[in-house]
């Protein structure tokens, strides 16, 4: 347990018998099963290469649901448990690169920062935070970019000028960036109107205000067939699948249950799910191989899950 920043803790996790790690890519993540049995999602912000540690940076919320502040209070040679990790957030591979962090987003920002400079590739970053003391890694990144690095602290530069920064950028720019909603709305919006050829990819920490949650048409009952046991469950329309499930299979991981961290992700054998989460791309929103039960649903009038 280190301090990364003002109210920011450098959590570093080594397997308990000293074996390797699971690999990971840049934008992976993790859930932490911390020792109240709640369960949270923190980005991996080390190197991939050190197969032997993770690195997580953890921001403390007073007034968030208790994770942050059950993580601060771990203490070194505490024993966790882990799982994952999953990454919902990639690395496409394009010629340059800009990112954008705003406080705690940096975490899975800092290792594509790494892989780009490592590929060769051309890459800035913009990192905006309340204050310098608040802003973690920054040694880190100054030390990797130099100038490529543009620091921004509110409270002496004012808000990051996302616009100046995305004329920098040439057409066909992966556009990569993790924040508070505010920076990613406005994000959104910018490149909406003015860089359409620029090529955009968000993680955020909630659902997106804008984001069309019954994108099919109002909940209507189906029957989920979970394939290990062979039971035939009712999935009302007032209730999630998630619910339903729980019932015959109550340690089946959850923990948002809003749609947006992919951690009770299930895979599915047979029919077409109703995609309702934040976690799947555009571009992915017709798999038929994978649900998130806490918001997605069925189209037709069964699903067989791997359950």
């Amino acid at each position: 347990m280190r301090q990364a920043a003002e109210g920011v803790a450098s959590v570093e996790l080594v397997a308990t018998d000293g074996t390797r790690l699971p690999a990971w890519e840049p934008g992976a993540h993790v859930d932490l099963i911390l020792p109240s049995g709640l369960i949270r999602q923190y980005s991996l912000c080390g190197d991939p290469a050190a197969a032997d540690i993770y690195r997580l940076g953890v921001l403390h919320v007073p007034d968030g649901r208790g994770g942050s502040a059950e993580v601060h209070a771990l203490r070194a040679g505490q024993s966790i448990a882990v799982r994952g990790p999953r990454n919902t957030f990639p690395l496409v591979l394009a010629d340059h690169y800009l990112f954008i962090a705003g406080g705690i987003g940096i975490t899975p920002i800092l290792p594509m920062v790494r892989a780009a400079e490592t590929a060769g590739r051309d890459w800035r970053m913009l990192y905006g935070g309340r204050s310098r003391t608040s802003m973690a890694f920054t040694e880190e990144l100054l030390a990797l970019g130099g100038g490529r690095v543009r620091l921004v602290p509110e409270d002496t530069d004012g808000l990051p000028d996302l616009a100046a920064a995305l004329k920098e950028t040439p057409s066909g720019a992966a556009i990569y960036s993790c924040g508070p909603e505010p920076l990613l709305s406005a994000l959104e919006g910018i490149m909406a109107t003015d860089f359409s050829d620029r090529h955009l990819h968000l993680e955020r920490f909630g659902t997106s205000p804008n984001a069309p949650r019954q994108s099919h048409g109002p909940a209507r009952e189906f029957n989920v067939e979970l394939r290990r046991s062979g039971r035939v469950l009712r999935v009302p329309a007032d209730r999630s699948l998630l619910e339903v499930i729980r019932e015959a299979v109550p340690d089946i991981p959850s923990s948002c249950e809003e749609g947006f961290c992919g951690t009770c992700r299930l895979r599915v054998l047979e029919g077409t799910p109703d995609h309702r989460d934040t976690v799947l791309p555009p571009g992915d929103r017709d798999r038929r191989d994978v649900i998130y039960p806490c918001v997605s649903r069925a189209r037709g009038l069964i699903l067989v899950v791997a359950a």
